[in-house]
């Protein structure tokens, strides 16, 4: 059975979130969130969160067994940029890009 959950709209680079979304897809669940604890990117505690309502989801579901979860698949992808600008020097302008990711986790009990 497969569970999934999603996280939309938040405020990191989508280059910068798949790096460590790469280290944890195909891992099992228990796995996936102790290697996250100890890494000291931003977007770990945000995916930890999202791999923490993917079990609640299956648990909803009525998984059998929680444990035998693993990360069937991960993905990021990016969502709007918000575009600001800053004042520069003589009357000109620099934009500054503010990109957004969408992540999305599938969750599931059998290879």
């Amino acid at each position: 059975m497969e569970s999934s959950a999603k996280l939309t709209s938040i405020r990191l680079s989508p280059r910068k979130t798949r790096l460590v979304v790469d280290l944890v897809r195909g891992k099992g669940i228990q796995d996936a969130l102790n290697t996250l604890r100890f890494m000291p990117q931003p977007s770990a505690k945000l995916i930890i969160k999202l791999l923490r309502s993917a079990v609640a989801n299956a648990e909803q579901k009525g998984v059998s067994d929680v444990d035998r979860l693993f990360v069937k698949s991960i993905f990021v992808d990016g969502g709007a940029v918000l575009k600001r600008f800053v004042p520069r020097a003589m009357g000109r302008a620099s934009k500054i890009r503010k990109p957004t990711s969408h992540i999305n986790v599938t969750l599931s009990d059998s290879k």
